[in-house]
């Protein structure tokens, strides 16, 4: 019954993959589309250059990420089979080398060295591959790279955090489009911070103020590019 409560139970740290891309992408793309609309409304654009900077911006950015992130987590997984293909060579060439290393890693852990060769002798029985890729290099399961799922999701979570803001533009008057998109936007980054900080277990205020300090400091300097090229022309 223990087992399978220990099984069943689920850790904040195991979120830590998909959550990151999640608020990652989210917060990319509300901060990167605001920026973006506040700045070409700095300049006095119109309302249609207004929303089309925003539109090209949600686009653009959302496959962006989706690229980035496939050659990324696509990288990550060739580095990870070239490891395990040197595991398995190493373990078909020099078997006891293997045992000894396996074993020696468990002795830093804490175990006594008999105790460390009696598990290691009995991992190395039952998978030998799967026991030294966890144990070794860190490789499980749980943390295998899938490309297209982090590319399809990074890419889905920017164009929901871009709609936000652009529809609010969209919403509203061209004149007043900045002093309501920026604080709706900051208010959007506000509860993605602070709902990102609950779900990994900190403080939700500080979730929620540093990522305040970042998406506000990006949007004053948009708005001071558009306001000095746009009187420019």
């Amino acid at each position: 019954m223990r087992t399978a409560e220990f099984h069943g139970k689920r850790h904040r740290s195991q979120r830590g993959g998909w959550l990151r891309a999640a608020v990652l992408g989210a917060n990319d793309g509300i901060l990167s589309t605001a920026s973006l609309i506040v700045g070409v409304a700095s300049s006095q654009a119109g309302h249609a250059a207004i929303l089309t900077a925003g539109a090209a911006g949600l686009v653009a950015g959302a496959l962006s990420m989706a690229a980035g992130e496939y050659v990324s987590v696509s990288s990550q997984r060739d580095a990870e089979r070239a490891d395990l293909r040197r595991e398995r060579h190493e373990l078909a060439t020099d078997v006891e080398g293997e045992h000894a290393e396996l074993a020696a890693i468990y002795v830093h852990r804490g175990l006594d060295p008999s105790l460390a060769r009696q598990v290691a002798d009995q991992l190395m029985a039952k998978d030998a591959l799967a026991a030294h890729a966890r144990d070794e290099l860190g490789i499980t399961s749980l943390n295998a790279p899938r490309p297209i799922q982090a590319a399809l999701a990074s890419a889905a979570s920017f164009a929901v955090g871009a709609a936000l803001p652009l529809l609010v533009a969209w919403l509203v008057e061209p004149r007043i489009v900045n002093s309501v998109v920026g604080p709706a936007s900051l208010a959007f980054l506000a509860l993605l911070g602070a709902v990102a900080a609950r779900a990994g277990g900190s403080s939700m205020i500080t979730g929620a103020v540093r990522i305040l300090f970042w998406g506000a400091l990006a949007m004053v300097m948009s708005a001071g590019v558009g306001a000095l090229f746009g009187a420019a022309v």
